[in-house]
């Protein structure tokens, strides 16, 4: 993976995986075959990695996913702390369990800019609690979609 682009090992056609990495939860989204939408598919309680990284083989196969995209947890400076190598070492762990390429993805604001719209929307906060992580993956997975598009 290349740092000025790190979508470059993505196949060129086939669904894409997008998953937000969090401490309690993985939200799960997937792109069209067309690669022109991003959706919520759905959050994973997170146990330990083994049963992590079954639901998420399971997901590829079910969804026939080429590819993943990973949120990079970077600090607002750019710079990477604690939860970066934890993301990083994480795609480490599933790689040899997968034979997909994985790309890492700047999710910044990712879960800040879901939860605004979801309180535009006027959901509960119950209700956002419950969508939040699938959400920011499909905003994460949407953000390299579009930069897929006009490479």
């Amino acid at each position: 993976m290349t740092d000025d682009n790190p979508l470059a090992a993505i196949p060129p056609s086939g669904k894409i995986l997008g998953l937000d990495l969090g401490t309690k939860t993985i939200g799960v989204a997937i792109s069209d075959g067309m690669r022109y939408s991003a959706s919520p598919l759905e959050t994973i309680k997170r146990t330990k990695f083994t049963q992590d990284a079954e639901r998420i083989i399971g997901l590829i196969a079910e969804n026939q996913a080429v590819a993943i995209i990973l949120g990079l947890p970077l600090n607002m400076d750019g710079s990477e702390g604690p939860r970066v190598q934890s993301t990083r070492a994480f795609a480490r762990n599933l790689a040899p369990k997968i034979d997909l390429p994985i790309a890492f993805w700047d999710e910044r604001l990712s879960t800040s800019a879901v939860t605004r719209m979801m309180i535009e929307a006027d959901l509960r906060r119950d209700r956002r609690a419950e969508v939040v992580d699938k959400l920011a993956a499909s905003y994460i997975l949407q953000g390299a979609l579009d930069r897929l598009r006009s490479m």
